[in-house]
């Protein structure tokens, strides 16, 4: 009988186990068989956990690439992930696009899939490669804006239409924060009134992401911010409270102030389509026209890449002819 603890009988064990292409190949056989058990629907729950516990993604980014996959899903079906092919992923693109969704939104459902397929990888199960997964190309999009002069029309539009001096005060903050700090709409509602030093001129926030990146007030915006604080006789948490309905004095949503920056353009007569972002394109142009450093403006805006920023560099022709004649 072996002496099992004997070093000669361990390695000559060893030395079977390695040789043993049998063996071998009777691994690999059981992992593909385990490999093609595992459906789309069934990893896209692990793909959820890897999102939020090792990526720290946001709820948002969450919820988005957990509807794009399934949205995936329900159209190339609920399939192994190790069969699934390129031309699968065509026949989503088809499917996608008799729906009339624009390309864009399209790239949005690969780019989920690309970042599913990684994790899959990561994890060692047998899948289509990511970079098969190509990207349409998306035309040039022309970027709106408003010039200088309807800018401040629209921002003093709050203290000629609102109806109350707390709803004034609310409106004009929100509309002078928007530009002058150049937030986007969900980091505009984040704000929580404690968080805010009013003595100061900058403050900290966490936007796209998860970045946290420095953001300045403007003395006039201060100014409105202080005078709408100085009117709430509340102890509510958030800077911008709604103030109707059923939702008073509740933390304000985004179709609520996506629709009150509509409604002041209309009521001062601007025939420009008007949204919170077009206020931060506004401002990314101005600063451009006024020689601001590409850099520094990405920084401000807390774009990843150069290249959404380089969007901005568009100018008018108002603004060409007064270059031109400087040159002339």
């Amino acid at each position: 009988m072996p002496n099992y603890k004997n070093p000669r009988w361990l390695k000559y064990k060893r030395e079977v186990l390695v040789n043993d292409t049998s063996f071998s190949n009777k691994k690999e056989k059981s992992i593909k068989r385990e490999s093609e058990r595992y459906l789309m629907s069934e990893m896209l729950s692990y793909f959820q956990d890897y999102l939020k516990l090792t990526k720290n993604s946001s709820p948002k980014t969450l919820e988005n690439y957990t509807h794009w996959i399934t949205e995936a899903i329900g159209i190339i079906w609920d399939l192994p992930v190790n069969e699934i092919k390129a031309f699968d992923i065509l026949k989503l693109r088809k499917a996608l696009n008799e729906k009339w969704l624009s390309i864009k939104t399209v790239n949005y459902h690969i780019i989920a899939l690309r970042a599913f397929f990684k994790f899959l990888i990561r994890s060692d199960i047998d899948c289509i490669s990511p970079e098969k997964l190509e990207l349409s190309k998306v035309p040039q999009r022309q970027v709106d804006f408003l010039l200088e002069e309807e800018l401040q029309v629209l921002l003093d539009a709050p203290m000629r239409y609102a109806k109350t001096p707390l709803q004034k005060a609310r409106d004009s903050a929100m509309l002078h924060i928007l530009y002058w700090s150049w937030l986007r709409v969900s980091e505009l509602l984040s704000l929580n009134r404690y968080e805010i030093n009013t003595s100061e001129k900058q403050y900290t926030i966490r936007g796209k992401w998860s970045k946290v990146r420095a953001v300045f007030f403007r003395r006039d915006a201060l100014d409105v911010l202080n005078r709408y604080l100085s009117l709430r006789d509340d102890d509510f948490e958030p800077l911008f409270i709604s103030l109707s309905g059923n939702s008073y004095w509740k933390r304000m949503s985004r179709n609520s102030v996506e629709a009150l920056v509509k409604k002041y353009a209309f009521m001062i007569g601007l025939e420009k389509r008007v949204t919170p972002h077009i206020l931060r394109h506004s401002f990314a142009t101005m600063l451009l026209k006024k020689w601001a450093d590409i850099r520094s403006v990405q920084s401000m805006l807390g774009h990843s890449s150069i290249t959404t920023t380089q969007i901005y560099t568009h100018v008018d022709d108002q603004f060409l002819r007064n270059v031109h004649d400087i040159l002339d």
